[in-house]
């Protein structure tokens, strides 16, 4: 007597637990981008504070400027995008904490208007819109902390 598929579908049902399992599993075990170091709530946290405090320069959705690449007459560079797409993955993360509080090139330092909360907020928020290649990237260059940073030509 056929089963019309009867007997297959049980199977499905009863392995649909154990394939959802599964699943889960080698999501949550990839070690990727998945698991970056801040929380949501920073993310959003930094979003208003970049908007408040960097955007004037970094322009929105932290582009930086097109000619960012590009010294002045007094050898400064300009803002950098900070979006992923240009060199701040090169940075470790107490680098660019530093960065940011103390400043660099044309940027003032920020260390007496944002705590460290705030300076980490806004990293989280940037770093959120990196593609996980890059976060993957600058995970390499945290690791190695300023030795890994020395000889990179920044």
């Amino acid at each position: 007597m056929p089963d019309f598929g009867y007997e297959r579908n049980a199977r499905q049902q009863a392995c649909a637990p154990l394939g959802a399992v599964l699943v889960a599993l080698l999501v949550g075990c990839d070690g990727g981008a998945g698991d970056r170091w801040y929380t949501e709530e920073q993310v959003q946290r930094g979003e208003a504070i970049f908007e408040a405090q960097c955007m004037a320069c970094h322009d929105e959705g932290a582009r930086g400027d097109e000619n960012w690449r590009t010294r002045d007459e007094h050898g400064n560079l300009p803002p950098p995008p900070l979006d992923g797409s240009a060199h701040a993955w090169h940075h470790p993360l107490d680098e660019l904490r530093e960065i940011i509080a103390d400043g660099q090139n044309n940027m003032p330092g920020f260390g007496n208007t944002l705590s460290e909360e705030e300076i980490d907020a806004v990293i989280a928020w940037f770093q959120s819109l990196w593609p996980d290649e890059v976060y993957e990237a600058w995970e390499e260059y945290d690791e190695a902390g300023m030795e890994g940073h020395a000889g990179d030509g920044r």
